[in-house]
């Protein structure tokens, strides 16, 4: 390294890469980018090199993190005295922050904006696809090697039919507004959205009982929160209308699942889309895996591939904010962190 280099990174926060899952998330282009701003002053710590050589954090001042982060509990802290910040690039931060994290006033921004990206462009895939009665008609069509049983199908179209969104959180609020391009009405369940927040997002509330007997699809983006779990019970699953569908990109433990399945097996009208399930993935001896009208995907509606990639450039941008003293834009608070999935 020349004189001036060193110079020039004296003078810059001192960083680190922490976490498993580095070259998911963090491309090489990103990575060259991050070391023009910050002093990454060591190679990428996996949570066992942090276990066996916790001395490295004690000069860390800021974290570039993401899926497999070690937990920044009281233990961890100790030996990052100068920790400010954790740019975290990956959705949720339940599973690394601590009480003592927050204790400490240590910072956090996730990539949990940029991942609700994807997520609505999976959720707006299924809708449409539902909406034209495709796993319906493509069941029929095997079965009768033809066209003749095809004309049994309930189908309804995408023309003037009924999409209801379950909480308007940031990724329903991204499918909201990709919906409002067809010719679709839009329902919505969330208590804490205002009449002008709804008109604003070209939505209309009501009940959650009433948003499922009226919707041909009904999508859930609840997060699992003590409150939020077995919200869905089999009676809402029951009002469903003919060849509904019922799209889950949440989480499971929000349903009540025996009851669905109940439902599921004497409705064979019905069609569930299940990205996640409770527990993931289900049981061997779940009857989800065998049910013709359920399909399930393994959580692949969160970012995936290049999608990956996103994460780390939202993170580089927040951690130029922070260094430029700016707003930033993806920082989750203690009390945000409480109702976040």
């Amino acid at each position: 390294m020349k004189n001036g280099e060193r110079m020039e990174n004296a003078m810059k926060k001192k960083a680190l890469f922490v976490l498993d899952e580095f070259e998911r998330i963090y491309s090489e282009e990103i990575v060259r980018q991050i070391k023009e701003v910050v002093d990454i002053y060591a190679p990428v710590q996996t949570t066992q090199d942090i276990k066996e050589h916790p001395e490295i954090l004690s000069e860390c001042q800021l974290i570039f993190s993401g899926w497999g982060a070690p937990k920044m509990d009281e233990e961890f802290l100790a030996h990052a005295p100068k920790l400010e910040y954790v740019f975290y690039g990956a959705g949720t931060i339940r599973y690394m922050v601590s009480d003592a994290f927050w204790r400490r006033g240590i910072r956090v921004s996730s990539a949990w904006a940029v991942n609700a990206i994807p997520v609505s462009e999976y959720t707006l895939s299924q809708i449409l696809f539902a909406l034209k009665s495709g796993y319906q008609f493509s069941r029929a069509y095997t079965k009768a090697r033809g066209r003749s049983q095809v004309g049994q199908v309930a189908f309804s179209g995408a023309y003037e039919s009924t999409v209801g969104l379950i909480s308007l959180g940031m990724i329903a609020r991204l499918v909201a507004q990709r919906l409002r391009t067809f010719d679709v009405k839009i329902l919505a369940y969330d208590p804490f959205v205002t009449a002008e927040q709804a008109q604003e997002l070209g939505v209309t509330l009501c009940s959650l009982q009433e948003l499922f007997s009226r919707s041909d699809v009904v999508s859930l983006h609840t997060p699992w929160l003590k409150e939020t779990e077995n919200m869905i019970t089999g009676e809402m699953f029951a009002s469903m209308k003919q060849g509904a569908t019922f799209i889950n990109s949440a989480r499971g433990a929000v349903i009540r699942e025996p009851e669905m399945i109940e439902v599921l097996q004497r409705r064979p009208d019905l069609q569930a889309v299940l990205d996640v399930t409770y527990p993931e993935p289900p049981a061997q001896d779940s009857p989800l895996w065998t049910m013709e009208n359920v399909l399930l995907t393994p959580h692949i509606a969160g970012s995936m591939g290049n999608e990956c990639h996103r994460h780390a450039k939202a993170m580089l941008q927040e951690c130029v904010r922070y260094l430029s003293g700016e707003p930033m834009q993806y920082e989750i608070s203690e009390e945000k962190a409480k109702i976040m999935a």
